[in-house]
């Protein structure tokens, strides 16, 4: 029998927010995992403590080999997305899927190290590991797979945009949003298929891990996206917000933009305008979801850059 399951909040937000499926999704969970226990001959061990949209802990097999246990929560249209897209991969680049459950969703996955984000390293040694293991990850759309595109990732952040502002009262200036539409705009038509690859969409350095066995990284929890490079390397513009605000906003922005393109090739310009979107979007989202001192730092770096910008 598997002790009680203690989520952290933004797991119960996540839950939450699904409906009666996660409602239905939580109360079926023990179950669910005592039959895992049997069927796959693992032991389930402790929550791994950064998981925000699953159940994640570790496991370990029959024969001593520690491994890691996914659940997705029920009705997140992303886990579908996400367990296709480890297939493709195989391993290479992300975390490797060792076997699934397709009624429930469930992945045992290949146990890796620390994750990038808590071993000490300089922000351009992390972006640097983050760039090389993007290169390893990226990889043709297979025949006749959907995912969503690089211009539909536009649209709906520029929905979004639009919608949430009003709605939480206008916590930036008018010129932000502007701009951020103008960006999305502009993504949204450089939407080239011939130029896009099966993307990440999310490659922050909590999901950037080390793989002890080899001394090299893999990601874990992709969006899947078809999509320009350069939204997966805009994800690291939107980091490290404190390190951005230490000096100026901008000038540090712009190095940190023109590390992204000398390490991968990319068009600054596009690393550029992604990465101004997905400031202003999840700055918004952290006002709706917390914690609150996020979105400060999020919207105060996007109004400076926002300052050196035309309408």
């Amino acid at each position: 029998m598997v002790a009680p399951i203690q989520f952290r909040d933004k797991v119960l937000r996540n839950i939450a927010a699904q409906g009666v499926a996660g409602a239905f999704w939580l109360e079926a969970l023990p179950d669910l995992l005592d039959r895992l226990e049997v069927e796959w001959s693992i032991k389930v061990g402790r929550l791994l403590p950064n998981a925000t949209e699953a159940f994640v802990s570790d496991a370990v097999t029959a024969d001593g080999q520690p491994v890691a246990l996914k659940i997705p929560i029920a009705g997140l249209a992303k886990a579908y997305r996400e367990q296709r897209l480890r297939h493709t991969a195989g391993g290479r680049g992300y975390v490797r899927v060792l076997r699934r459950d397709t009624n429930s969703g469930a992945m045992l996955l290949e146990r890796l190290g620390p994750q990038l984000a808590v071993l000490g390293l300089p922000i351009e040694e992390q972006i640097r590991v983050i760039c090389r293991t993007l290169q390893q990850a990226w990889m043709p759309i297979p025949p006749g797979a959907r995912y969503p595109t690089g211009a539909e990732k536009a649209v709906e952040m520029s929905s979004y945009i639009s919608t949430a502002w009003p709605r939480l009262g206008r916590p930036c200036s008018e010129k932000v949003i502007e701009i951020a539409l103008r960006f999305a705009e502009a993504r949204r038509d450089a939407f080239d298929p011939a130029d896009s690859v099966l993307a990440h969409g999310d490659p922050h350095a909590w999901n950037t891990l080390l793989d002890p066995k080899t001394n090299q990284y893999k990601f874990v929890d992709p969006d899947g996206l078809f999509i320009e490079r350069a939204h997966d390397l805009s994800i690291s513009m939107r980091e490290w917000s404190a390190e951005l605000l230490a000096g100026d906003s901008v000038v540090s922005g712009r190095k940190r933009c023109a590390l992204l393109s000398l390490f991968t090739g990319v068009q600054q310009s596009a690393i550029w305008q992604w990465g101004f979107v997905e400031r202003l979007v999840n700055g918004l989202r952290y006002i709706e979801v917390g914690p609150e001192e996020n979105a400060v730092e999020f919207l105060a770096v996007v109004e400076a850059w926002a300052e050196v910008e035309t309408v």
